[in-house]
């Protein structure tokens, strides 16, 4: 029988692997550099906003007036909210009504001047700059000053009135037009939403309407059968962003009311009543719960308005 002959396995190279551990090195500097940069994003985020919203969730809990040390008592707040305090439901109320009329009312204003200016007009920059400026001035103090003095008893509306012998009441001050007043003021301020539904229209086919105007189809059936549906996720996408910034409102209230949200709390908006209850009443805890309860009013109204969208947004990939 011939002789075996064992073969040894080729002995493995040994030393440290360099080129892998600059590698590793490389990554881990890159790392540290990068978590460096982001430190102050990080402080930021734990410090100015974590840290806030945590601090006063615990004192929505507690009877805190800023003078003394805050001191536990459950849900007393919030029970007190629904059960002892009409001025909070006051608050609800006139903020519920001013939201459900203004919000549609402006994103049907801004619609139609979208379509006007998706016209082709001559000058459109200028138009579209000039019709945005509302939307960045109308929550301004000297804007809420402006509208107090036009709507005032004796301010321009009822002059202009007064020229065709109309004797006007004081809008600003008549509680049954008071909050009229500072609807319009929101409907006013239809700049942001316009300029968003002009985009939209520029997004929508030519060659859709073309189709449309050879079946026979006019103006208003082409708006209701091919823009409408079109433009529903940009409804939509506004719709979320105004009732979101309508349930926030509180300059125009302040300022149109003199801080007390009157008359006869007809211009009492939520945030000016939680202004009111915290820096006025120094009622810091009862302010707190507050915040958390309009948090939770905005949250679920924006969940059901994604549960709903379902059921009338059309996005181009549906089926």
């Amino acid at each position: 029988m011939a002789d075996t002959v064992a073969v040894e396995p080729r002995a493995q190279a040994s030393g440290p692997v360099t080129g892998g551990s600059r590698t590793t090195e490389r990554k881990r500097r890159e790392a540290r550099a990068a978590y460096l940069f982001l430190a102050p994003w990080f402080v930021g985020l734990f410090v100015i906003t974590i840290g806030p919203i945590l601090a006063s969730l615990y004192l929505s809990f507690t009877d805190y007036s800023l003078l003394e040390e805050a001191r536990w008592v459950g849900f007393d707040n919030y029970v007190k909210m629904f059960t002892e305090d009409p001025r909070f439901l006051s608050s609800l109320k006139v903020t519920t009504i001013y939201v459900v009329v203004s919000v549609p009312l402006q994103l049907a204003f801004a619609l139609g001047l979208a379509l006007v200016l998706d016209r082709g007009l001559r000058g459109l920059p200028i138009y579209r700059s000039v019709f945005y400026l509302p939307s960045l001035l109308g929550g301004s103090v000297a804007i809420a000053i402006l509208w107090r003095k036009v709507f005032g008893a004796e301010g321009l509306v009822n002059a202009v009135l007064g020229v065709f012998g109309i004797q006007g009441p004081g809008w600003v001050s008549d509680p049954d037009y008071a909050l009229g007043t500072l609807i319009l003021l929101h409907v006013w301020t239809f700049g942001a939403p316009m300029i968003i539904f002009l985009a939209g229209l520029r997004q929508i086919p030519g060659s859709y309407y073309e189709a449309a105007s050879v079946d026979g189809a006019g103006r208003l059936r082409q708006f209701r059968s091919i823009t409408l549906p079109l433009l529903t996720p940009i409804i939509f996408f506004n719709l979320v962003l105004e009732v979101i910034k309508s349930f926030q409102s509180f300059t125009q209230s302040f300022i149109v009311s003199n801080g007390s949200g009157g008359p006869a709390d007809s211009t009492l908006f939520y945030t000016l009543y939680l202004y009111l209850k915290g820096f006025k009443n120094y009622d810091m805890g009862y302010a707190a719960a507050m915040a958390w309860v309009l948090l939770l009013i905005i949250a679920g109204l924006t969940g059901v308005n994604f549960l709903a969208s379902k059921y009338w947004v059309f996005y181009g990939d549906s089926k």
